[in-house]
């Protein structure tokens, strides 16, 4: 499960981690800052389009207009390539949201302690995503999904769930337009980063307000909840 991440370095920053360089995408030295990404807004979204790269804002959510519940905001990892939900997206939409870190929420009985994880060497991450493309163009609630995967050691005390995170080659793999929908499924099965890559601490539990914005959201609480 993913329902709130963060997206607060650069543009620049997450080119550069990716090893992107050229004109295809204008370069922003400028900080996002955004520590309390929500589902329903738009995000920041890397895919691969004109032989080249782009990044668009892009609706977090996706309900296409036969599904009558709320717009879904994850897919799982295990069924998205063949389920009809997700199947057209995984073949043809794949993407990459680069993020800095994302929060889970741990429960025992009628609490919930909200926990920041990110790369334990502090580098961006690179989530995958799948969604109605091109980007560029908009598609109602149609927007885009994080891949999530089931949760291993330490991890899976917090949740069952976690995005499926790349390195660089493998993300650029994942939004190549040659990667074949079932050289994307080896991708998620065999080079997400693992758990071991990942640290985490308690954080506030102002994170659960949309409204709430500003580094204090990612910082150690000294009074956790459980």
């Amino acid at each position: 499960m993913c329902g709130r991440f963060a997206q607060y370095n650069s543009r620049d920053e997450y080119l550069q981690a990716l090893r992107i360089e050229g004109d295809s995408i204008p370069y922003d030295p400028q900080p996002l800052a955004r520590y309390n990404v929500s589902p329903g807004t738009r995000v920041l979204l890397l895919s691969e389009r004109d032989e080249g790269y782009a990044l668009d804002p892009v609706m977090w959510g996706y309900r296409p207009e036969w599904w009558e519940k709320a717009p879904l905001i994850n897919a799982r990892s295990e069924t998205a390539a063949t389920g009809k939900m997700f199947s057209k997206l995984w073949r043809s939409g794949r993407a990459i949201v680069p993020a800095d870190g994302w929060y889970e929420w741990k429960k025992s009985g009628s609490r919930k302690q909200p926990y920041y994880i990110h790369r334990s060497d502090d580098r961006p991450l690179f989530m995958a995503a799948i969604g109605h493309a091109p980007f560029d163009t908009d598609h109602g609630q149609e927007g885009f999904v994080i891949v999530t995967a089931s949760s291993n050691q330490g991890l899976i005390d917090i949740h069952d769930r976690r995005p499926l995170v790349f390195d660089t080659d493998a993300a650029l793999s994942w939004i190549n337009g040659g990667t074949r929908p079932e050289d994307a499924v080896r991708l998620a099965e065999e080079h997400a980063l693992p758990e071991s890559a990942f640290s985490w601490h308690p954080v506030s539990v102002k994170i659960g307000n949309p409204r709430n914005e500003g580094d204090f959201l990612i910082k150690k609480t000294d009074q956790p909840l459980l």
